[in-house]
C-alpha cells in the first residue's frame, strides 16, 4: 500500500539509508532536514527545512501523513547538553506532529534494560514518554550496537583494529552487547510501518549473538586477516577511556565520552531466547561476522550510503552551510594560486574531487598528517574523518579536517571549510576557469584571523603555505594521478 511518510533526521546515518528503502517501496516521502543545502533530493521526495530544537510553527506542518519516523539524536552534542536538547526536540516534534494526520510515529532508541544507564539511554528512554504525549500510536524500537558500513561503531572498531597490533584496553571491553546489521535495523523499520499489532509498544531486537567488545574486535580482526592481542585493564578511568577512543579512532571526544559511559552497560534484549518482533515479522537477523563483512562488501564497491563522519557532530560546525558560502575579502589573509591546464580540464576536475581521504592532498602529505596530528592533539577533528565516497563528493561531506560547503561538477567548483582547530576562520577553494580559451585552475585558500593569535598564526606557518598549496596546485594539473577507482 503506497503511504506518505515524514522522515525525521534524513541527512542522519539511518534516514540515509531508510530513504531508499521507502523509495523501493513506493512510498512518498516528506524529508525533514535541518540544512537543505546538505541535502541531495530527488523527484521522489519533498523536503523541508525545519529545526526541531527551534519553535515550530504548526501551521506550516505537512498534511494527509500515514506515518511518521523519529530519528533524531544528539548523543555526540556537548557532553553536558544534550538531554536538554533531545527533550527540546522531542517536544517540538510531538507538537509538530499532531495536526498531520499521522496514524502511527516510529521512534528508534537504544536498548535499556538495565537498573543503572548511562545519560545517553536514559535520555532515549526519556524521550519516548515525550513522544506519547502527542495521542499519536508509537512505536518503539530499540536497538543494541548496529554494524554497518560507515556507523559509528563499526568505525570505531575497525580503526583500532587496523591501527593496533596489541591493546592495552579499558576493563569495558568485556561487556556483553548483542550486536545488530544496519540491514536488519531498516527491516525492522520498515516491517512495523502501520502494523497494528506494533501500535502503542515497544520492541528491542538485536542480532543472534551475544557478544563482548573484545570478542567484536577479535572477531573483526579475524575477518580481515589481522592478528591482534589484547590486554584489560581495570585502572583506565572514564577520562582516559575517552581520551584513548579520541587519540586513536576518528571519533570527537564529545562522542568519545559519551559512547565510553554507555559501554560500561550491558545492551541486550530482554527477549532474546525469543524476539517478539523478529517472530512477527518473520526477519532472520544477520550474525556480526556476516555484518562485518557485508559493510566491507559496500565498502571495497565504493556503495556506502551514508557515514556519522558526515554529520555536522563529528566536528565543530553548527551553521547551515550557507552561512559559510560566501567567502569573505576584507580583512583577510589570502593564498591564490593560478596555473595553466595543458592537459584537459575533466582530468583536473577528477583530481580535486579525489582529495583527502586514502588519496591524500597530492603534495606534502607528511606535513598534512603532522597538521593533522597537531589538530587531534589541542581537540580538533583531525585527519582520521577521511572520506565516505572514493569518487563523489556532496555538500556537507566530511572531508579530512574540512567540511564540503560547495561541489559543482558543473560550475567547476569545490569549497571547503576548515573545522580544525584555529584561531579564526579558513576556507579553501578550488575552481576552474577559462580566460582566452585557456583553462586554469584557480587554487585559494582564505583565512578570517581572530585578534591578534590568529595573524600570527597566518605568518608562522605562512612558509609551509607556500611549499604546500603550491606543490598541489601543481601537482592537480598534471595527467591523471587519482589512483582510487
Amino acid at each position: 500500500m503506497k503511504m506518505r511518510i515524514l522522515l525525521t533526521g534524513a541527512n542522519g546515518y539511518i534516514g540515509k539509508r531508510l530513504l531508499p528503502f521507502l523509495l523501493e517501496q513506493g512510498h512518498n516521502v516528506v524529508c525533514c532536514v535541518r540544512d537543505k543545502n546538505r541535502f541531495k533530493s530527488n523527484r521522489e521526495t519533498e523536503v523541508i527545512e525545519i529545526d526541531f530544537l527551534k519553535e515550530i510553527d504548526i501551521g506550516k506542518s505537512p498534511k494527509n501523513i500515514d506515518a511518521a519516523y523519529y530519528l533524531i539524536h544528539s548523543m555526540a552534542s556537548d557532553a553536558g547538553n544534550f538531554e536538554e536538547m533531545e527533550k527540546r526536540s522531542a517536544d517540538n516534534f510531538s507538537k509538530f506532529i499532531k495536526d498531520t494526520g499521522a496514524k502511527q510515529v516510529i521512534y528508534l532508541g537504544g536498548i535499556a534494560n538495565e537498573e543503572k544507564l548511562s545519560r545517553h539511554l536514559l535520555s532515549r528512554k526519556k524521550t519516548e514518554d515525550i513522544l506519547k504525549l502527542s495521542g499519536i500510536p508509537l512505536t518503539v524500537i530499540r536497538a543494541g550496537i548496529i554494524v554497518g558500513s560507515g556507523s559509528a561503531s563499526f568505525e570505531i572498531i575497525r580503526d583500532l583494529v587496523e591501527k593496533l597490533p596489541v591493546m592495552i584496553a579499558p576493563k569495558w571491553l568485556n561487556t556483553k552487547n548483542q550486536p545488530i546489521a544496519i540491514r536488519n535495523v531498516l527491516q525492522y523499520l520498515t516491517g512495523v510501518l502501520l502494523n497494528e499489532v506494533t501500535y502503542n509498544r515497544d520492541f528491542d531486537i538485536g542480532g543472534p549473538e551475544i557478544l563482548t567488545y573484545k570478542q567484536m574486535l577479535l572477531m573483526f580482526a579475524e575477518i580481515r586477516g589481522l592478528k591482534r592481542y589484547i590486554l584489560t585493564l581495570p585502572i583506565m578511568t572514564p577520562r582516559l577511556s575517552s581520551y584513548w577512543l579520541y587519540f586513536i579512532t576518528s571519533t570527537s571526544y564529545k562522542l568519545a565520552v559519551n559512547l565510553v559511559e554507555s559501554m560500561k552497560i550491558e545492551v541486550i534484549a530482554r527477549d532474546f531466547k525469543n524476539p517478539e518482533l523478529q517472530n512477527i515479522l518473520g526477519i532472520t537477523p544477520a550474525t556480526y561476522k556476516k555484518a562485518v563483512k557485508s559493510a566491507f562488501e559496500k565498502i571495497d564497491q565504493n556503495e556506502v550510503v551514508s557515514s556519522w563522519k558526515d554529520s555536522y557532530v563529528s566536528g565543530s560546525m553548527n551553521k547551515h552551510l550557507s552561512k559559510h558560502i560566501n567567502v569573505p575579502i576584507h580583512g583577510c589573509f589570502i593564498d591564490r594560486r593560478e596555473k595553466k591546464i595543458f592537459t584537459s580540464e575533466e582530468i583536473v576536475l577528477q583530481n580535486i574531487w579525489s582529495l583527502g581521504g586514502e588519496q591524500g592532498w597530492y603534495y606534502a602529505d607528511f606535513l598534512w598528517k603532522i597538521r593533522g596530528f597537531l589538530d587531534k592533539l589541542f581537540g580538533g577533528v583531525g585527519l582520521r574523518r577521511g572520506r565516505t565516497n572514493r569518487k563523489d563528493i556532496n555538500p556537507g561531506d566530511a572531508l579530512d579536517f574540512w567540511r564540503v560547503i560547495v561541489a559543482d561538477r558543473n560550475e567547476k567548483r569545490l569549497l571547503l571549510y576548515a573545522e580544525m582547530k584555529l584561531p579564526g576562520e579558513a576556507w579553501l577553494e578550488f575552481k576552474i576557469d577559462k580566460t582566452n580559451g585557456q583553462y586554469i585552475l584557480v587554487q585559494t585558500a582564505t583565512f578570517r584571523a581572530k585578534g591578534l593569535l590568529g595573524r600570527l598564526y597566518w605568518y608562522s606557518v605562512l612558509p609551509f603555505h607556500f611549499f604546500v598549496f603550491n606543490g598541489m596546485a601543481r601537482k592537480l594539473v598534471k595527467k591523471q594521478i587519482s589512483t582510487l577507482r
